[in-house]
């Protein structure tokens, strides 16, 4: 579904290396706002400290924020020493496609990172690239973003659940197809030693003879 994204974090910290290797991602572009900073516009040193991790794995990064306010944006992206783009509209494709070019990656191996549906995740859907949801920073949004957020939330809910359920069902049937493997591997034992068995009866009788 367009509104649900492959990949949920609390944070972007949260975001390992081993996610990214294991999804073939080799490209982020980030979100600003309840993002990367909060409400007052300040930056966490775990999100910096996250950001200068992966470039030291050759992850890169781009900066794609909806906000018209570019000092802002700037502000943020010299931080993480990354280039950007502001005012991106997103979900529309124009600023996804400016990203994916400065990124010089195939749209496959790019993940987009946001807390909002009807931008980040729609967005990165749209594009057939890897879309990744993280929880808002804080709960105070601006004006346009805080009328969205009973409807975002909504739909985040029945993702949270079906993915849940999925995880659930998926540990279900490992433990019942390991269960067969055990029962399947104790009957060989069983058989196998039976066979030995008759094998030493076989020759203890004949020596007898």
């Amino acid at each position: 579904m367009i509104f649900y994204p492959k990949g949920y974090f609390r944070k972007v910290s949260e975001i390992s290396i081993e996610y990214l290797k294991e999804n073939k991602i080799k490209g982020l572009i980030l979100d600003v706002d309840n993002t990367l900073i909060d409400y007052y516009k300040n930056i966490s040193e775990e999100t910096i400290r996250w950001a200068s991790e992966l470039k030291q794995n050759e992850i890169k990064m781009y900066i794609l924020s909806n906000s018209n306010k570019k000092e802002k944006v700037r502000e943020v992206a010299q931080k993480l020493e990354l280039e950007y783009s502001y005012f991106g509209m997103k979900p529309l494709k124009r600023g996804f496609k400016k990203a994916k070019q400065m990124l010089g990656l195939e749209n496959s191996e790019i993940a987009v990172v946001g807390d909002q549906i009807f931008t980040d995740v729609i967005g990165a859907n749209r594009m057939k690239m890897h879309s990744i949801l993280v929880e808002p920073i804080e709960e105070k949004d601006i004006f346009i973003t805080l009328i969205k957020r009973p409807f975002e939330n909504y739909i985040k809910n029945r993702y949270l659940v079906k993915k849940e359920n999925i995880k659930k069902d998926y540990s279900e049937n490992t433990m019942r197809n390991n269960l067969k493997k055990e029962i399947k591997v104790g009957y060989n034992k069983k058989v196998e030693a039976r066979s030995n068995s008759n094998i030493k009866n076989k020759g203890y009788n004949r020596g007898e003879k």
